[in-house]
């Protein structure tokens, strides 16, 4: 690597860095403040708050990954421009396009190191986090399960009205089907044992349906157990009480795919997954429309204006990626259309702009 190109990737990474303290700096102060009116509840102490704080580090930096680079961006590559050094580059040689890559770069590399720290390490530090938090305060942290869900499993319908712990469960009602998608059995019963493959129910009543011509014979039979196989998993079954948004990407993929088996929709899963997936193709279109604003304007951009369009150009993708996942939810349109389009017109066109100022 040249001397000027690990000169830009080092300004640029260096205040990237510096964005991503300071906004998790403001995000625990603000958290913490709020974990404040919970201190001196049964062991909720300072020191738990604030571990409690600290532990969903993570998390945020993997959720705000894209704004942080895209201020660090600005605000690095800006200070290049606003000190005359992207003048000298310039001149030495270095074309903006090439800037723009170095740029893009190097913002791939971080955006995919926190990638791997919000996919690996942020899930299970926000479990014990909540556990620990729970716990102190004396909660019960199983009653936040205790909600009810209705999942299809093949030609099965299964009902539960209380969720203990993705294990227990309360209320169980199990709707099976016949191949003309008739009712041919219910069963209901006060419990169930989930072991991720069955169901062992208690107290069981199951209620047959047999039709014969014109008329329907029902009958009731009392079981003591009654084990009943299913495809779903325990992992499917806790994850069903949660926002994608709050799934790692790998538990999103199996839910699609459970969903697609059993011929149920799956849009806000995919929307969610193509979002993330597309995540560096998103990133590397904000880098170069940040590209044409510090290019576009040199000695005379001041700090607060580089903040404020680069606070505007990521909220102005947020809106649009939403709105795009929302209208193919709305309209049965291709989520990943919706998702892959706004990134890939805004990389067209910057670049398009980049090259022609390149050539001025």
């Amino acid at each position: 690597m040249k001397i000027k190109d690990r000169y830009i990737a080092k300004t640029f990474l260096t205040y990237t860095l510096v964005v991503l303290l300071v906004w998790l700096s403001i995000y625990g102060f603000f958290n913490f403040l709020s974990e404040l009116a919970s201190v001196g509840t049964k062991d909720y102490t300072i020191l738990e708050a604030l571990k409690y704080t600290i532990l969903q580090m993570p998390q945020v930096a993997y959720d705000q990954s894209s704004a942080v680079i895209l201020l660090g961006c600005i605000l690095g590559i800006g200070h290049l421009a606003t000190t005359g050094q992207l003048i000298i580059f310039r001149i030495a040689g270095t074309s903006i396009l090439k800037i723009s890559w170095i740029s893009v770069k190097y913002g791939l590399i971080f955006i995919i190191t926190t990638i791997l720290i919000g996919e690996n390490i942020a899930p299970f530090l926000n479990i014990y986090a909540d556990t620990g938090r729970a716990n102190a305060l004396g909660e019960n942290s199983v009653l936040a399960n205790q909600k009810g869900f209705w999942i299809r499993d093949g030609d099965n319908f299964i009902n539960v009205e209380n969720n203990v712990d993705g294990r227990i469960f309360y209320g169980i009602t199990v709707i099976e089907l016949n191949e003309t998608n008739k009712i041919q059995r219910v069963i209901k019963s006060e419990s169930a044992l989930f072991d991720g493959n069955s169901l062992s129910l208690n107290k069981s009543d199951i209620f047959s349906i047999d039709k014969k011509g014109f008329f329907e014979n029902i009958s009731l039979r009392d079981r003591n157990s009654y084990d009943k196989t299913v495809s779903f998993n325990t992992e499917l079954v806790n994850n069903l009480k949660k926002a994608p948004e709050d799934l790692t990407t790998w538990s999103i993929f199996k839910q699609i795919q459970f969903l697609s088996d059993n011929n149920l929709r799956s849009g806000v899963f995919e929307v969610e997954l193509y979002k993330r997936v597309l995540k560096p193709l998103t990133l590397t279109a904000m880098i170069l429309i940040a590209m044409l604003f510090v290019f576009g304007s040199t000695r005379d951009a001041s700090l607060g204006r580089k903040i404020f369009f680069g606070v505007a150009i990521g909220l102005s993708f947020e809106l649009i990626s939403r709105i795009g996942g929302t209208m193919a939810l709305n309209f049965d349109f291709s989520p990943l259309i919706s998702s892959i389009l706004p990134a890939f017109l805004a990389i067209i066109i910057s670049i398009s702009l980049l090259t022609k100022k390149s050539m001025s």
